[in-house]
């Protein structure tokens, strides 16, 4: 059974907080024991993802991408979802949450704004008030995102700290929990963070894998051969692998190679990185000789972050997946060929997943099927695209 009851995946996990926390940990994890169990919580989550959200999205097959890598290739359709990407699946399970234990201030962390939208769209729902921390560089960079983050009603918090991006928009969401405990719901948007989060927006996110495990049954009548998602903190990837992670399905997590030179010039944690403790868990990090966490660079706001969470790190160290890396360019151009091919735009983090299957052309059969999980759409990256490729 995994996490342990400290919540350890092998060797990685755990609760790694100020004393402060730890009774609020306890009390969310006793919560959430109890209240996932509860029919009313099953129904009104279900109910929610079918009217609001629009779940289940649908497993299509790209036959054109199909046809010049040679392979069956379905997309999971994660950009269909409501404010355009699978974070939404884990926020409104979380509200929910914060609602059952009465909390009405939710704080919320954001890298691409993707999350950051989903959290306000949730609380605006369910009537909560919200703040979102962000970097001053991925609010530059993610700028429509941070208006609809406004327009739901939720407060937008910069943070011009260290590198101003995802990592430090935690630290601050952090540091504001501390000192706001005892009122405040911490809605953490990936598989990151001091135990029970990562097996919480594990659970949430398992939506995916559920859906996609049915339809390629449907569709193909058998399990597929492959199944690729990018992995940034990991929630989209862990959510998709999850409900397969018994079957004989081969994982592959597609991390940010960035420009590809130097350890400072990427965000491939799995790739490059070793174990250690960052907000609160154990898990895989990029830092130097001296023990400081590395900057990290990503044209995908989402996939810029030095860690990951525990469950991708024990799947590293147990061989249950793999993980690569590729460049700004290779996602690049990946974007641009599944919308010219298929008619969708991707989100950038998505498109290092997509840049992956040219990794593995020559390689399957005809006969092969895989799925990629495309977990957000590409409007929110026109600006950061079009002024790359000036």
């Amino acid at each position: 059974m995994l996490p342990n009851s400290k919540g350890y995946y092998g060797g990685f996990g755990g609760k790694f907080v100020p004393e402060v926390l730890m009774g609020l940990l306890d009390e969310l994890e006793k919560s959430y024991n109890k209240i996932k169990k509860e029919r009313w919580f099953a129904d009104q989550f279900k109910q929610i993802l079918s009217d609001y959200v629009g779940r289940p999205t649908p497993l299509y097959e790209a036959k054109r991408l199909s046809r010049k890598y040679g392979f069956r290739i379905f997309l999971k359709r994660e950009d269909l979802a409501h404010t355009g990407a699978h974070k939404i699946n884990n926020t409104v399970g979380q509200a929910i949450l914060a609602k059952a234990m009465g909390k009405t201030d939710i704080i919320a962390e954001t890298g691409a704004g993707q999350h950051g939208v989903a959290a306000a769209t949730a609380c605006a729902m369910l009537g909560l008030k919200c703040k979102v921390f962000m970097g001053e560089e991925d609010i530059k960079r993610q700028h429509p995102n941070v208006e609809r983050m406004r327009i739901l009603g939720a407060e937008v918090i910069p943070v011009s700290s260290g590198t101003r991006t995802l990592k430090d928009a935690i630290n601050e969401a952090i540091r504001y929990w501390v000192s706001h405990a005892d009122k405040t719901f911490y809605l953490i948007g990936s598989a990151v963070g001091p135990h029970p989060y990562p097996s919480i927006v594990r659970d949430f996110q398992s939506v995916i894998g559920t859906e996609a495990k049915r339809q390629i049954k449907r569709q193909t009548g058998r399990l597929p051969d492959i199944i690729i998602a990018c992995v940034g903190g990991g929630s989209n990837s862990i959510g998709i692998f999850w409900p397969f992670l018994k079957d004989n399905v081969k994982f592959v997590g597609v991390e940010a190679g960035g420009i590809g030179v130097g350890i400072n010039q990427n965000a491939a944690t799995l790739t490059y990185g070793r174990p250690g403790i960052l907000h609160g868990a154990l898990s895989y990090l990029l830092f130097d000789k001296n023990g400081n966490i590395c900057p990290t660079h990503s044209i995908a706001a989402g996939l810029d972050y030095p860690g990951v969470g525990p469950a991708h790190s024990f799947f590293k160290e147990t061989g249950r997946a793999e993980y690569h890396s590729v460049s700004d360019k290779e996602a690049l151009d990946a974007f641009y060929e599944l919308s010219k091919l298929e008619g969708i735009i991707p989100a950038m983090e998505s498109s290092h997943a997509i840049a992956y299957l040219n990794k593995l052309k020559g390689i399957l059969s005809s006969e092969a099927v895989v799925i990629v999980n495309l977990s957000g759409r590409g409007d929110k990256d026109l600006d950061a695209v079009l002024g790359k490729t000036k």
